[in-house]
């Protein structure tokens, strides 16, 4: 074995065996492989692909780096869910406590923000002492204690995976199909779930925007689960807009708490039961993906998601009096409305735009040691499609620094279109795959 033969033989489009594909994770993971030579071999992939053997191979290497969890002793179905990443894309913090609420185990591990897309971690943390930081003794007590629990990657978990990203996002090499379905089948494999559904962004605002390059990783995902024995759902969802009304790390909770206490939230709503349903369907809960939301409906209207939200921010030291008090409305200092110039409709809320806006508030980092403001973010008051005058207000703005707000509202001067005739608004859900 030799990592320079290897490299070249990707960089040429071969296709790479079991053991050339270990050698290198391995000889990366040991100092055997450079950094640079891993680098090459990473733009090597990106250019030229993997096909269905290769990242399989790298998939069960990656995963086989480090502790697979065995949660077999708990009987009951374990189900979890990955979005590729959006904005205002807040589900899990909704899905995790509903579907434990109908007897479902969901072993979840999350990530944080990742370009202009938000982050669970990020947004957990914003519930004042909220511990996403647990070793695997802790994750399987809580998760045998409430049935669900939320966490971020444990450095026993695919920790060849951890290094690996971290090289992609500073080498350009992060939007590769193979690569992505690797990292994320790799973590979700070691977490120990029987099944996982897929929530696969398309648009603007996603981290994939191509459809025909997101339907592969779909398809790819499924492909992967099915080869480890894991059943799996895709579920293709719009993301040229952002998701629901609220856009930030605590305005997102605020807007899950809402929904779980019967406010609805049409499209996080609509979004929200189907990947539920579908998780039920998998965990055997429901015969089909339309019982499962049906169910699911059920358990948001009698807050039985709601309390099970509350156990989990108890048990993960979170401070529950502040997540009851989210009625409140909690601010920082400066707000600023932003309002229409003349009479239409909505045509274009430009999806990756408002989360770039929410960085520059303050919802997320430019640099890894940059600290978030949990309270800044965007509220919508019109979503696409909506008719609106001029004067109204179509979102609102919020940050502790007011520097913060001239240099966001400036990023979203173009984003929002107005047009004189109401426009065609893409379906929310584009397609079911399983």
């Amino acid at each position: 074995m030799n990592p320079v033969e290897i490299i070249k033989l990707k960089r040429n489009g071969n296709a790479l065996s079991r053991d050339q594909i270990k050698y290198l994770i391995e000889g990366y993971l040991d100092g055997n492989v450079t950094e640079y030579q891993m680098s090459a071999f990473l733009m090597a992939v990106y250019f030229n692909n993997m096909n269905e053997d290769e990242t399989f191979y790298l998939t069960e290497i990656m995963l086989n780096s480090g502790t697979v969890l065995d949660l077999s002793h708990i009987k009951n179905p374990k189900v979890d869910k990955h979005s590729t990443g959006g904005v205002g894309d807040k589900t899990s913090l909704i899905l995790a406590p509903l579907v434990a609420s109908c007897g479902i185990y969901v072993p979840m591990i999350s990530g944080r923000g990742l370009g202009h897309t938000g982050g669970t971690l990020d947004k957990l943390e914003s519930i004042t002492g909220f511990n996403v930081n647990y070793e695997i003794e802790d994750f399987k007590r809580i998760l045998e204690t409430v049935g669900l629990v939320m966490l971020g990657q444990t450095s026993e978990l695919a920790p060849a995976d951890k290094r690996i990203y971290a090289l992609r996002d500073v080498t350009a090499t992060v939007e590769s199909i193979p690569l992505i379905t690797s990292s994320i089948m790799s973590k979700k494999l070691a977490e120990g779930a029987d099944a996982l559904v897929f929530d696969v962004k398309i648009g603007v605002g996603a981290n994939l925007p191509d459809k025909d390059e997101s339907i592969q990783l779909a398809k790819k995902l499924i492909s992967t689960s099915k080869k480890f024995g894991k059943k799996a759902i895709a579920v293709l969802s719009d993301m040229e807009q952002p998701l629901g009304m609220k856009i930030g790390n605590w305005l997102e909770i605020e807007e899950c708490i809402e929904m779980m206490n019967g406010k609805l939230i049409p499209d996080l709503y609509k979004l929200t039961n189907v990947l539920a349903g579908a998780m039920l369907y998998l965990g055997d809960a429901a015969g089909s993906i339309e019982e499962g939301e049906k169910i699911a409906l059920q358990k948001i209207s009698d807050k039985s998601a709601y309390k099970k939200f509350l156990e989990m921010v108890e048990i993960q030291n979170g401070d529950v009096s502040y997540v009851k008090d989210w009625a409140n409305l909690k601010r920082p200092e400066f707000s600023k409305l932003i309002k229409a110039e003349q009479d239409g409709f909505i045509s274009e809320m430009h999806a990756s735009d408002f989360g770039y806006a929410a960085i520059e508030l303050g919802c997320g980092r430019k640099k890894t040691d940059d600290k978030i403001d949990y309270l800044a973010g965007i509220i919508l008051h019109k979503k696409c499609g909506n008719e609106i005058r001029k004067g109204d207000v179509i979102c609102e703005l919020f940050s502790d620094d007011k520097l913060r707000i001239d240099i966001a509202e400036k990023r979203l001067e173009q984003s929002i279109k107005i047009s004189k005739i109401k426009p065609k608004v893409n379906p929310l859900i584009i397609d079911i795959l399983d």
